[in-house]
């Protein structure tokens, strides 16, 4: 079976840095998985969703989803992931029934099936009796789902998902992880990244740990847990990469 992502040897480094922010990367993601990214700020994880996603480019190794290599097939890849970026990605003065709308038709589906997805996703996301309203008066957690929602509207195969539920409360938080693993047992792909770490045990099977651009630990959580003698994300998180703070950073 052909990993959802393939990354070999990926090095990346900003115009004007002279250190590199991703230093000789590998990473697989099977598909199915749910896959998490961890490190301290500035160690390199938003970069490199960004670069899965297309959003940077990069010189030094391969990238790939679902066997295509990103920066060679930028189109063909982009309709087989969904992206939750941390900021906002719909607009305020639309209504989630005009913003499903939109970005629906933005991704080549037709008029019946974005009605049926947005029927379907409003009850999913408990977001029917707001569906006429704008969403720039919504609270932090309805955003969330909002912002979810428009993510999975063209049932993407791959999901990549960067601090989902930040800001949110604690009920939000729980039917934003409930989703995500149903639409995990459907079979789409799930690549995350918080500092939530409780919650990250809770919905991830596998994960990286990286830390001043590189990988320094990869592979099922629990046997992660087990070969270092932890019971927890965040003791595991803390052993590997220790207790400094960490300012600042991408």
């Amino acid at each position: 079976m052909t990993p959802a992502i393939q990354i070999e040897n990926l090095s990346f480094t900003y115009k004007g840095n002279t250190q590199k922010t991703l230093d000789q990367i590998h990473l697989n993601v099977s598909e199915g998985e749910r896959y998490g990214i961890f490190g301290p700020n500035g160690a390199g994880k938003t970069t490199l969703i960004n670069i899965m996603t297309g959003l940077l480019s990069y010189t030094g190794g391969s990238v790939k989803i679902f066997g295509k290599e990103v920066t060679a097939n930028r189109k063909s890849v982009k309709s087989l992931f969904g992206f939750v970026p941390q900021d906002f990605s719909f607009y305020n003065e639309l209504t989630p029934v005009e913003n499903m709308e939109f970005f629906g038709a933005w991704s080549g589906l037709d008029k019946k099936k974005i009605g049926q997805k947005i029927n379907e996703l409003l009850e999913m996301m408990h977001l029917q009796d707001v569906r006429n309203k704008p969403v720039g008066k919504f609270s932090g957690g309805m955003k969330r789902r909002v912002n979810l929602a428009i993510a999975v509207i063209h049932e993407p195969r791959l999901l990549f998902l960067d601090e989902p539920t930040v800001g949110v409360d604690v009920q939000s938080r729980h039917a934003i992880i409930e989703y995500l693993k149903k639409l995990n047992e459907k079979g789409t792909t799930l690549v995350y990244t918080s500092h939530q770490l409780n919650e990250a045990e809770d919905l991830c099977n596998k994960i990286a740990l990286i830390d001043q651009s590189k990988i320094i630990g990869s592979g099922p959580l629990v046997e992660l847990l087990k070969r270092h003698h932890k019971y927890k994300l965040e003791d595991l998180f803390l052993e590997l990469t220790g207790r400094a703070y960490r300012d600042g950073g991408v």
